[in-house]
């Protein structure tokens, strides 16, 4: 080996060990093998930064951006009040929700899918009363699954088409992808929901993190009734089956500003009613989009409609709230926010909840502008609580931005317009609209991701200039000497499947993409057939919890240990390797 390909091979392995041992960031590590890298001259300063200017890198942060859109638009609350029922069978229930997922991750970020569903399927675990630990793992897998349907499913089908279009002068298209993904993704759905989840140990259906994810009391809430309401004529009462489906009590109801008396189980409802309700902020977002209710103060230009957004708070003795309510001390008027909900230990009061008198250890849902929420609640001298990611939801833009969004994958997919370029304008939009606010557009973007992949690339590509991939890729001839092209392929696949499950897989993207050109290259054969197994492998990462970011989340909530998902994800593995070789062969002939 030369000096060169010597430094550069130690510089991957740091980062091999440095990944595993998971003590730093996986950001950081990659960026100060850049540095090394840089400092020992094996990658020259003019391409010092030359990934976090690559199209991959800003394909990846604009597919991140307009995920958090659809997401502000209510586009996943949609898919959710039609598809989640608590009432159904778990093998029935981890098969749609299942399906959902691999059917968003195809379309969007499939981090961001997993991380929209999620609250769905612990609302109908904490309904249905069992453990969602049975139905996370499911989840997670098949949002991966799903992300490997299209180019912009998943960060390393995006790092594999662009670094085609370096070697070979043209890019892998939006639905290159399709055939052998959606052939690996319908299988693999269908092992999660009808076996996968039963291997899981019988230890992890009794931890009760439905418990522990919902262990805040749910709040009473009063909200009104708008024009146009489906519930306008009907009685209290006759809510009961929606309400109950929604997780929503209605504990009263106040007309005039007279609370009727007790429940108001039989009052007729009327336009400008006012509901007393008790809901957690994700039901009662939910209610509001199916009943067609609203927050108090908003409608009447007392709240800016633009960017408005949820907070928890608890109010400590310190606290200028503690012994006043929201109307004495005229919360609307003096600071832009409203008082939405109170949660007092469980406990229900008659109160209105405008008149309330504060305690100290209430938490309270406040509603008000997203740009002066934090101000505010530093000027009350109020605690929040860890952000849960509550938004305002914009129905009203919900078509908008689904249309802007699958006009923008048509015309990319026909190639009229560049993908970045396309995906850059929904973004624009989204902003101009006011869907993802502007100081979203940063908070929306994975940082870490962006650095790791803008430092491994200037090192993927010295790693093929100094010959580092043909020596990688002799290897792997010298030990399938005499074994057909699809033996080796398959070892390809299997060699990348084992790095993509203890290395981040945008970074085992990275460094298996040159390889496979390489062998290719040796063998004779088209290069686009061991290209796609590598997309392919880097996406399946399913025996931990630290080759996925999808496998990460689900961790807590879901109460897993590091050993449980090789009983799951290794069957599973095996299972894409049997169907991917097959389908890359018929799709993408080795025959050149």
């Amino acid at each position: 080996m030369t000096p060169e390909q010597t430094t550069l091979f130690a510089l991957l392995f740091f980062v091999f060990v440095f990944l595993i041992w998971g003590r730093w960031r996986y950001d950081l590590v990659a960026f100060v093998a850049l540095l090394v890298a840089l400092l020992t001259g094996v990658v020259p300063k003019e391409e010092a930064f030359s990934g976090f200017g690559h199209p991959a890198t800003v394909i990846i942060a604009l597919v991140l951006i307009v995920s958090r859109g659809l997401s502000n638009s209510g586009v996943i609350e949609l898919l959710g009040r039609f598809v989640v029922d608590s009432t159904r069978k778990l093998a029935t229930h981890i098969g749609v929700m299942s399906a959902l997922a691999a059917s968003l991750s195809a379309l969007m970020n499939n981090v961001a899918a997993l991380a929209l569903l999620m609250p769905l399927d612990l609302q109908a675990a904490k309904k249905s009363g069992r453990s969602p630990s049975l139905s996370l793992m499911p989840l997670s897998f098949a949002s991966i699954l799903g992300g490997m349907i299209t180019l912009i499913g998943t960060p390393p089908n995006i790092v594999v088409a662009e670094y085609r279009n370096d070697a070979l002068g043209e890019s892998f298209k939006m639905f290159d992808f399709a055939p052998v993904g959606l052939a690996c993704a319908v299988v693999g759905v269908a092992y999660v929901a009808l076996l996968g989840w039963r291997l899981l140990p019988a230890g992890v259906s009794k931890h009760d993190a439905v418990k522990e994810t919902f262990e805040l009391a749910d709040y009473i809430t009063e909200v009104r009734v708008s024009e146009g309401s489906s519930i306008i004529g009907k009685r209290v009462r006759d809510l009961d089956d929606l309400t109950e489906k929604g997780d929503v009590q209605i504990i009263g109801l106040t007309r005039n500003g007279q609370r009727m008396p007790g429940a108001a189980r039989i009052i007729e409802i009327r336009a400008g009613d006012i509901l007393v309700l008790e809901a957690s902020p994700d039901s009662l977002e939910e209610a509001l989009g199916s009943l067609k209710l609203e927050y108090l103060g908003k409608g009447k230009g007392m709240l800016d409609e633009k960017d408005l957004a949820l907070a928890e708070v608890v109010v400590p003795e310190s606290s200028s709230l503690a012994g006043r309510s929201a109307r004495m001390a005229r919360l609307l008027y003096r600071y832009g926010v409203t008082l939405v909900g109170v949660s007092r230990q469980g406990k229900r009061f008659s109160d209105h909840v405008g008149k309330l008198t504060l305690e100290p250890g209430d938490v309270l849902l406040l509603l008000g502008s997203d740009e002066r929420m934090q101000e505010v609640i530093g000027q009350l001298g109020l605690l929040p609580l860890v952000d849960r990611g509550h938004r305002v939801i914009q129905r009203n833009k919900v078509w908008i931005a689904v249309g802007t969004f699958a006009a923008a994958i048509v015309i990319a997919s026909l190639g009229f317009v560049y993908l970045p370029i396309a995906l850059g304008c929904v973004a624009a939009l989204y902003v101009g609209l006011n869907i993802v606010p502007i100081r979203e557009v940063y908070d929306s973007i994975e940082w870490p991701v962006i650095v790791l992949l803008g430092s491994m690339i200037p090192i993927g590509s010295a790693l093929q200039s100094t010959g580092g991939t043909a020596l990688i890729a002799d290897g792997i001839v010298s030990i399938s000497f005499g074994m057909s092209a699809v033996f080796v392929l398959a070892l390809l696949v299997a060699v990348t499947m084992t790095l993509s499950d203890v290395m981040n897989n945008t970074a085992t993207a990275v460094i298996a993409a040159p390889v496979a050109i390489d062998l290719a290259n040796q063998l004779n054969v088209n290069p686009d057939s061991f290209l796609m197994g590598v997309a392919v492998a880097a996406s399946c990462a399913f025996l931990t919890p630290i080759g996925h970011k999808n496998n990460t989340l689900i961790m807590g909530p879901g109460g897993y240990r590091f050993g449980d998902y090789w009983r799951m994800g290794l069957p599973l593995e095996i299972l894409v390797v049997v169907v991917s070789i097959p389908m890359i062969v018929l799709v993408w002939p080795l025959a050149l």
